[in-house]
C-alpha cells in the first residue's frame, strides 16, 4: 500500500530521526532519566545540564540570552502566559489590547478571555494579503494600550509580519509586544535583539521537534512583569511551576539548532517544490492562490478552486494529506476565518486548501500531489456540469 503524500506540515512535522535520537537518551534508566529539579545528586545536575543545553539551543536560534527563555507545553500555553500573565500583570498600566482577526486560536480564544475579564480588545483586520502594516497599528494604539499581539508567519496563509517596524510602533506608545512565531521557526531569521520584541512563543513540533513542548522567550527587564498561570513549585523563575520533560526539551533543543543550521537550505528546496507544484496545476482554470507568494514563507501555501466544494475535494484527496485551515480548526464546516478576514469570498473560501511543505518531501510526492489535484478537479467539475 502506498503511503500517503503528506502536504500538512504547518499542522504539524514529523520528528527529525537525528532529533528522536537525542530525545532517546533521556528516557531510559541507562541515559539521562532524572529529574532536573533534583539537584542532590548526580542524574539530577546531568538532566539540568540537558534542560539548559536545550535552552542554550533555542535562545541561540532567536539571538537571546538563555535566562530568557522559559519552558512549557507548547506555543499554545506560551500565547496564555504572555498574553492574560501580562495583562494581568500590569492592569494597573492600562487594560487595552491590540491583536488582529486571523491571528492562531490560541491567541484569539485568549484575548476573548481577556474580554470577559474586563480587558479592552482592538480586533485589527489585516491588509488583503494577511499582514498588519504599521500604520494601522499605530491607528488602534490609545494612551492604555499595555500590548500587542500579531504573529510572525500566519499559519493558514504563510504571510510575514514585519515584527520589527510593528515593535517599533508598539514600544513609540508605551506598549509591549508579543509575537507568536510558531510557523517562523527555520522559515525566517529571528532575532529578539534586531526586531526589539518582548516576548516571543515557540512550538516544538512546528519545527521536526516532539509535540508537549514549548517556550516563551521573556525579555529580561524590570519592566516587563507577568502573572503565573500555573503554580506549584516556582519552576523558570516563578513563571511556569511544573517538573520539567528532559526528553522534550533536549528534542525541542536539537531541533532548533538543526533549524538554525540547515534552515536557509530547507527554505531553498522547499520553494523549488512549491513552485514545482504550482506549475503542475498551472494550466487549470480557476485556481486563485490566497497567499501572496513574494510576502510568505515558501512552504505554506493557500489555494482556493471555483466550481468545487472543498470537503468533497479533500475527500477526492484521500491519498494527499493535506486541510482546509488549521489543524486547530479542521472539525468545522464553516470557512476558514483567516481567508474571510482577507476578504476571500466565502464560495471560494469554501472551496480553498492549505498546503504546507516540510523537510521530507519529495519530489515524487510533489508530482503526485500535482497529478491528484488535476483528476480531483477535473472529474468534480465534470460532475457538476448540468
Amino acid at each position: 500500500m502506498t503511503s500517503p503524500v503528506y502536504l500538512d506540515y504547518a499542522a504539524t512535522t514529523p520528528v527529525d530521526p537525528r532529533v528522536a535520537e537525542v530525545m532517546s537518551r533521556h528516557l531510559t534508566l541507562e541515559g539521562t532519566f532524572a529529574n532536573p529539579a533534583s539537584r542532590s545528586h548526580m542524574p539530577g545536575w546531568l538532566a539540568e545540564q540537558a534542560v539548559e543545553n536545550g535552552r542554550r539551543q533555542v535562545a541561540d536560534l532567536i539571538k537571546a540570552d538563555p535566562r530568557e527563555i522559559v519552558w512549557t507545553s507548547g506555543a499554545t500555553e506560551a500565547d496564555n502566559l504572555a498574553i492574560t500573565g501580562f495583562l494581568r500583570a500590569n492592569r494597573d498600566k492600562g487594560r487595552h489590547l491590540v491583536t488582529s482577526i486571523i491571528e492562531h486560536k490560541a491567541v484569539i480564544d485568549t484575548a476573548k478571555a481577556a474580554e470577559r475579564e474586563g480587558f479592552d480588545v482592538t480586533w485589527l483586520t489585516p491588509q488583503a494579503d494577511g499582514s498588519v502594516s504599521p500604520g494601522q497599528l499605530a491607528e488602534a494604539m490609545r494612551p492604555d494600550t499595555v500590548l500587542v499581539s500579531l504573529m510572525a508567519v500566519n499559519n493558514e496563509l504563510g504571510t510575514i509580519n514585519d515584527i520589527a517596524a510593528l515593535a517599533e510602533v508598539a514600544h513609540d506608545h508605551g506598549a509591549m509586544i508579543h509575537v507568536d512565531a510558531a510557523q517562523a521557526v527555520g522559515r525566517i531569521d529571528l532575532d529578539v535583539g534586531r526586531s526589539k520584541v518582548d516576548m516571543m512563543s515557540l512550538s516544538g513540533h512546528k519545527a521536526y521537534g516532539p509535540k508537549g513542548i514549548g517556550a516563551l522567550y521573556v525579555r529580561r527587564s524590570p519592566d516587563l512583569r507577568l502573572e503565573a498561570l500555573i503554580h506549584g513549585g516556582g519552576h523558570e523563575r516563578s513563571m511556569r511551576s511544573g517538573t520539567l520533560a528532559t526528553h522534550q526539551i533536549a528534542g525541542m533543543g536539537e531541533a532548533f539548532a538543526l533549524a538554525a543550521n540547515e534552515g536557509e537550505a530547507d527554505q531553498a528546496r522547499i520553494q523549488s517544490l512549491r513552485d514545482r507544484l504550482l506549475e503542475a496545476i498551472a494550466d487549470l482554470d480557476g485556481v486563485h492562490c490566497n497567499t501572496r507568494l513574494e510576502a510568505s514563507v515558501p512552504n505554506i501555501i493557500n489555494l482556493g478552486f471555483e466550481g468545487v466544494d472543498g470537503e468533497s475535494l479533500l475527500m477526492a484527496l484521500r491519498d494527499i494529506a493535506l486541510s482546509t485551515g488549521s489543524a486547530c480548526n479542521s472539525a468545522s464546516v464553516e470557512p476558514s476565518y483567516v481567508l474571510q478576514g482577507i476578504g476571500v469570498p466565502r464560495r471560494l473560501a469554501l472551496a480553498s486548501l492549505r498546503l504546507s511543505i516540510g523537510r521530507f518531501t519529495s519530489e515524487d510526492d510533489i508530482d503526485r500531489a500535482g497529478q491528484a489535484l488535476r483528476t480531483a478537479l477535473i472529474g468534480l467539475r465534470q460532475r457538476a456540469m448540468p
